[in-house]
């Protein structure tokens, strides 16, 4: 029995010697042991984000009419609702070229009949959520001349100056009608865009606002009060439309030509080692002797790079933004060249310039804005197509930090 323990021993420990002698690599003595790289699929489409959160800010100006549909006293021969002009003033920010949101006031008068026209004047503040439904559907386009905009929205009214001072709404004490109330609706509409330039557009919009049965201070009948209205008036867009937009598949052909660099030199590093552990075997042993090594601090400045004709800075690049800033804060005294580049086989020198002016501009950007560098410790520097820091044409797209000489 011992026996047969082991042979069966021994004949596991040969299997795990050997598929431990074809996981490695055994150059003249040196072992190189293989490192798998694991390779994440990714979603090969376009994502926008809104950049500084001083883009797509907008204020909407209009004028319009109103109608409420309360209950009513009056007979067939009597006009029992009156229309009325209502004002508005909205601002409000696209978050996204699909979402955005809204303040939006609307000031004027409404009448009804209640047995005599009897007026009121209503004041309202909404948070609109709105929808932009043709970015949704057919794609972001910042040039598209007509939009449908669905919204929902929350708010409230102060509604005041109830003449005739009717109705059967009491107040605190009991002893009278309310002369005024605060109301909380719920609002659903619809807006039509047109667009005029990049930064004006003429609107349409119709809304519903949904009311308790206290809307006109008259609690009777129909549970629901509704207060129909329709605006028309101008957008004015501060900044124009402006997403930013990154696709993850644009540095594939980057990484994986840097990922053939690593083979490379996981190769000659392999090479390398056997050579010089078999040039030290033929050495004789050397007499120790002590040497001293002067310190040196270097900094080792990163780079920022970027695809073709763009001066965005993508996700994957902000790392290294980061790290400029993080160098800067730890040294408060230092100045940082920031140099903007673009390869020379696409598009024209003087192009080039500015688009390198561009991207050096945009990394300065965000070193100031998003991380308190003091401009005054940046020096741009456009140097276009000109002079090309690398021979591979694509990675001349880059802006290089550097010490000022």
């Amino acid at each position: 029995m011992k026996k047969n323990l082991l042979i069966a021993a021994a004949m596991g420990g040969m299997l795990w010697s050997a598929n431990t002698a074809n996981a490695q690599e055994t150059v003249t003595g040196v072992v190189v042991e293989e490192t798998p790289v694991l390779v994440q699929e990714v979603d090969c489409k376009n994502y926008y984000t809104p950049g500084s959160w001083k883009n797509n800010w907008f204020i909407q100006l209009g004028a319009g009419i109103r109608s409420p549909f309360v209950e009513n006293s009056a007979t067939k021969s009597t006009d029992d609702r009156r229309i009325t002009a209502i004002y508005n003033l909205g601002v409000g920010r696209w978050i996204s070229p699909y979402l955005g949101f809204r303040f939006s006031g609307y000031y004027g008068a409404m009448h009804w009949n209640q047995g005599v026209t009897a007026k009121a004047r209503v004041a309202n503040l909404n948070v609109d959520f709105m929808w932009d439904m043709f970015n949704s559907i057919g794609g972001y386009n910042p040039g598209r001349v007509f939009s449908i905009v669905p919204y929902v929205g929350l708010g409230g009214s102060f509604v005041y100056d109830y003449k005739p001072a009717l109705g059967n709404i009491s107040d605190r004490d009991g002893k009278g009608t309310k002369s005024n109330q605060w109301l909380l609706p719920v609002s659903a509409g619809l807006q039509l865009r047109f667009r005029l330039s990049e930064y004006v557009d003429l609107f349409a919009e119709g809304r519903a606002q949904f009311y308790g049965d206290n809307f006109n201070n008259e609690a009777y009948g129909r549970p629901v009060d509704i207060d129909l209205s329709a605006i028309g008036g101008l957008t004015i867009h501060f900044t124009g439309s402006k997403f930013k937009s990154y696709n993850p598949c644009d540095y594939v052909d980057y990484l994986n030509n840097a990922n053939a660099q690593i083979n490379e030199l996981r190769g000659a590093l392999a090479t390398t080692t056997a050579a010089l552990a078999a040039a030290e075997a033929q050495l004789p042993c050397p007499e120790v002797s002590e040497t001293v090594i002067e310190s040196t601090t270097t900094a080792v400045l990163p780079t920022v790079r970027f695809k073709i004709n763009s001066a965005y800075v993508s996700s994957e690049e902000m790392v290294n933004i980061y790290n400029m800033a993080e160098y800067m804060k730890a040294n408060p005294d230092a100045t940082i060249v920031v140099r903007g580049y673009a390869d020379k086989n696409t598009g024209t020198s003087a192009y080039n310039m500015k688009l390198s002016e561009r991207r050096a501009q945009a990394v300065a950007d965000i070193l100031t804005g998003d991380y308190g560098i003091n401009p005054n410790r940046l020096v741009l520097e456009a140097a276009g197509s000109n002079t090309q820091i690398y021979d591979t044409n694509d990675w001349n797209r880059i802006v290089i930090f550097a010490i000022p000489e």
